[in-house]
Formats: structure tokens, C-alpha cells, sequence
């Protein structure tokens, strides 16, 4: 089946806002006389995949799974369903497919790589295929190694991204489906973002010293469809595809501002400037707006997508001055925005209309960099799991209320993958099934 029709909108629900106040939050100012505000939406995925985790952030694209049953407590022990060691250093996120989780990993400082596929029933490890021999020597950081970005599927093939070895697509039994060269990467953290999976095609971006690009390549064949440079120098973040009005958007957070590209030709759209040196996090969508935070406590920019070259002046509808994650992406639910300012274990949660601070509390431990894994929401709660394997469980709501705080014991890097009323949850050694 073509990924074209796996394709839908996730919308941001709109109920509070009457017909003044909702044109305010697509806009921030009113349109043209006769020109009707675009609807905004995030690219998701429907049909089979809906259904899974398959994808970085689930079907949503933005942290946020569907259904009831999930338990909010567990420890070593309590609600643990299986547990199992992953072989090998890495510090992707687990997706789901049908009976089937997928991780990387990686041997011998990044010597040999791998993708694993366990089953989700019992944990049992089905099979590991290893990429082919390849370009290897670039360095890392200590949270990043040569194992971080997410893989994607559709069901039919994982496609899978290790940075200067190349990108690659696994069938659904471990076979090597074909294998594309990216070219050297110079990045001094080395290389994590996942690859987006839109319509038919395969969409990342590599930030580096020399030779940053945006690539489009067909699902089918690996053929590169289209290729843009870009002028940023560092950054280990994520695309994401929107639909903007009448037509599509891939948006790129980046080093020193956000830009939105053609999907089918690679060319720049629109830019909006204001983030800082080393962005990470993914953004999220919702209520007209694109929110994208910014690296190291910068800025946190709400963006009306749309227009053409530097919107910076006229399609930036708030920004707050500092206080963003590092890495940790931001979570969009219900009226709220919530971020976690991983240098000072800080939660803030904005009203995502207005850009209104309505509170912040502590996580634990102040901790320079305590927080990787992005939160996640279900059940009228939003968890953060920070390096530690603590996850800290809030209402949802217009009150700072910490529930509770489970610890799993094992330091955690990965963002978790829920499906079907249970957690997956990698750890540095395991993976882990938490459910009732």
C-alpha cells in the first residue's frame, strides 16, 4: 500500500475559542479583508499505523498516544511485564509495528551497527541484521553515540539513519532493502536525527562543519529525490511535515531560526529567525502554530507557518526570552504547552494560545543536563523521564500537581513508545514492557 494513504491531520482541539478569538490564535493579527486564516495541522499517520508507535513521537508526530489503559506506576519490579537486555550502546527510541519493536544499536565504537527487532508479546529478540562495512570515525558525545536517531516504518520497511554510514531500509524479516550513502558528516557531537517518513519518501537533514543539506529519497529505491543545502553548522534535530491551507510544509528547528521547505522540490519556503546556537528539539503543533523550542534555556518560538522568505517580523505570534530544553522536545496537550528546561530539571507549562506562563515547578534534582527523552502524554497526564530512569507524572492542567514519581533504576536516554495500554521503555542495558 502506497504511504500516501497512510496520511492524516492531527488537529489541536479548538473548542474554547469563539470566532474572534480563534482568527487571534491562527494569526496573531487579523487577516487580509476577505482572506480566511489557513488551517495548520500536523502531518500524521493513520490506518494500520495509527494503531502502533511508528515513528519518533508515535502516530501524532508529537508525544501523544491514544486509548486508555496505560498504568502510571511502576517500578524495578511493579507493573514490569518482561525485561530484557539490549546488546550493544544506543540511545534510539524504540518503535512499534504490528507483534514487532525495532531499536539500533551499535558494537565497537560505532564499528558495527545494527538494527534488532524483539517481539512485543514476551520480549524475545527475532532477529539482528547488521549494516554493511562503512565510513565510521566520527566523534560523539557522551548522550549521543553512533546509535541515537529513531527508525521509522510503514509497515512494509524500517528505515533507518546512522549518520556517515549511510541511510538505510530493512524489510520487516531484517533483510537489507537498499542502502544509500550520505556523504562524510563533521558534526562535533556526531550525528542523531531521525528521518521523517512523508507520503512516499524519506526526509532528514544533516547541520555540520561543511556540506548541511535536507534530502528527500524515495521510499522504494533509496534514489535521492531532492537535496538543499543549508547554511547551519550544528544540530541533531528532526523534521516534521504540516499541512499548511492548501499545501504541505516539511520544518526544519534549527541553528539561528526555523525554515519550512517544499516537500516535492527541496526549496526554502519561508524562515523565521530567533533560536539559538544548537537546537535538538522536535516541534509540535497546534492552534495555528508551530512551536519550536530552542537549544541551552534560549528562546521559545510560536510560529504561524506559511508566508514567504524572512516572516521573522510578521508570522512570529510569541516567543519567550529563555527557558527552553536542550534536548527534550516540547509536548503540545489540550490548551497547554509544556516544556522541561533540562539545565535546571524545570517544567513550565504556557497556555498555547496566548504564550501565558501559567506555571513552572522542579523535577527532582536541579541537574546541568539531567533530561533527554521526551515527555509524553495519555490519560489526562504528562510524564518526563529524566537520565536517572525517574519519570515524573503531572495532571494535565492549568495547575502544577506532581502525582508521583517512578523510578525504574536504570539510566534512560530514550523516549518511550506506548501502545495498547503498555509502556516500551529502552533503557541503557534493556527494554522494557510496563503494563497491567
Amino acid at each position: 500500500m502506497n504511504r500516501m494513504t497512510r496520511t492524516r491531520i492531527v488537529a489541536r482541539p479548538l473548542a474554547r475559542l469563539g470566532t474572534t478569538a480563534l482568527a487571534l490564535a491562527l494569526w496573531a493579527s487579523p487577516p487580509a479583508v476577505g482572506q480566511a486564516p489557513p488551517s495548520v495541522q500536523m502531518i500524521a499517520d493513520e490506518g494500520e499505523g495509527v494503531r502502533y508507535w511508528p515513528r519518533w513521537r508515535g502516530p501524532s508526530g508529537q508525544g501523544l498516544a491514544t486509548g486508555g489503559g496505560y498504568p502510571d506506576t511502576w517500578s524495578p519490579t511493579e507493573n514490569v511485564l518482561w525485561k530484557v537486555a539490549v546488546p550493544g550502546r544506543g540511545n534510539s527510541s524504540p518503535i512499534v509495528w504490528g507483534d514487532r519493536i525495532f531499536v539500533t544499536t551499535g558494537y565497537d565504537s560505532g564499528q558495527r551497527l545494527s538494527l534488532l527487532a524483539f517481539n512485543r508479546v514476551d520480549g524475545r529478540l527475532l532477529w539482528q541484521t547488521f549494516a554493511p562495512a562503512g565510513r565510521t570515525g566520527f566523534r560523539t558525545h557522551q548522550k549521543n553515540g553512533h546509535a541515537s536517531a529513531t527508525p521509522a516504518t510503514d509497515g512494509e520497511r524500517v528505515y533507518v539513519s546512522f549518520g556517515p554510514r549511510g541511510l538505510f531500509a530493512f524489510d520487516m524479516e531484517g533483510k537489507v532493502a537498499w542502502q544509500r550513502d550520505l556523504g562524510p558528516m563533521d558534526n562535533y557531537h556526531g550525528a542523531a536525527g531521525s528521518p521523517l517518513l512523508y507520503k512516499n519518501r524519506i526526509i532528514l537533514y544533516q547541520d555540520q562543519a561543511s556540506g548541511s543539506f535536507i534530502a528527500a529519497f524515495d521510499t522504494r529505491t533509496g534514489q535521492q529525490v531532492w537535496r538543499t543545502a543549508r547554511n547551519a553548522s550544528v544540530g541533531w534535530g528532526t523534521p516534521i511535515a504540516v499541512r499548511v491551507g492548501d499545501h504541505d510544509e516539511i520544518i526544519v528547528n534549527g541553528q539561528g531560526s526555523v525554515r519550512a521547505y517544499d516537500p516535492e522540490r527541496g526549496t526554502e519556503r519561508w524562515r523565521c529567525n530567533g533560536t539559538t546556537f544548537e537546537v535538538i528539539p522536535t516541534p509540535v503543533v497546534g492552534y495555528g502554530m508551530v512551536f519550536c523550542a530552542s537549544g541551552r534555556a534560549g528562546p521559545t518560538l510560536a510560529i504561524r507557518p506559511g508566508g514567504s522568505g524572512d516572516v521573522t517580523a510578521t508570522h512570529l505570534a510569541w516567543s519567550t526570552p529563555r527557558g527552553s530544553p536542550f534536548v527534550p522536545s516540547p509536548v503540545l496537550y489540550g490548551e497547554h504547552l509544556y516544556t522541561i528546561n533540562d539545565m535546571a530539571s524545570i517544567v513550565t507549562n504556557f497556555d498555547a494560545v496566548t504564550g501565558k506562563l501559567l506555571w513552572q515547578g522542579r523535577l527532582g534534582v536541579a541537574n546541568r543536563e539531567g533530561f533527554s527523552a521526551s515527555p509524553v502524554a495519555v490519560d489526562g497526564k504528562v510524564y518526563f523521564t529524566n537520565d536517572d530512569g525517574e519519570t515524573f507524572v503531572l495532571r494535565a492542567g492549568p495547575k502544577f500537581e506532581l502525582l508521583h514519581v517512578n523510578r525504574i533504576g536504570e539510566r534512560t536516554l530514550a523516549s518511550p513508545a506506548l501502545v495498547s495500554g503498555r509502556w516500551y521503555i529502552r533503557t541503557e542495558g534493556h527494554l522494557l514492557a510496563i503494563g497491567r
